[in-house]
């Protein structure tokens, strides 16, 4: 399947962590998204329908700025991409990142972390943002998704090349 980047967006530290895992599994490099202007606990506050996520997740064409981007995302071929489900979909600022590259041609592979939530409609929304792009289905990590799991879901996705 050739090069495979493992990029992420962790809000809280889970997401990083599953990324962690996913890439030493598969001795893939890896590159982190932030936010230019870091998430607080007040954003994230999920209750509070004026917090900075609510705003964002309600507006579908929010598309937060990040801090860089991957300059040598033409060396990979499959691209994994990591955050965590927010209001059962992707975190707009996974879009900003996904549309600041350019992935015609190339397998990405969405994965996220939850507390009870499943992928809901995320590659409905990842989908505009990856165009020409061939987007596979997901999978939660949980905290104890074990690693024989997560190595079956790498062959099934056809991937053979895992360490160990």
């Amino acid at each position: 399947m050739g090069k495979i980047l493992v990029t992420y967006f962790s809000a809280s530290g889970n997401t990083a962590a599953a990324a962690k895992r996913l890439a030493g599994l598969m001795d893939a490099d890896m590159f982190e998204i932030t936010p230019a202007v870091p998430y607080t606990a007040a954003d994230l506050d999920w209750r509070n329908k004026q917090s900075r996520s609510s705003l964002e997740m309600s507006d579908p064409n929010s598309r937060p700025e990040i801090n860089g981007r991957c300059d040598n995302i033409g060396y990979y071929d499959t691209l994994f991409i990591g955050f965590p489900i927010w209001w059962y979909v992707v975190p707009t600022v996974v879009n900003t990142f996904l549309e600041s590259c350019c992935l015609s041609g190339k397998t990405v592979i969405p994965f996220a972390t939850s507390g009870s939530s499943g992928m809901g409609k995320t590659n409905e929304r990842l989908a505009p943002s990856c165009p020409g792009a061939n987007l596979r289905e997901g999978k939660v990590i949980r905290r104890n998704t074990s690693d024989d799991e997560l190595k079956q879901w790498i062959r099934e996705l056809g991937i053979h090349d895992l360490k160990g």
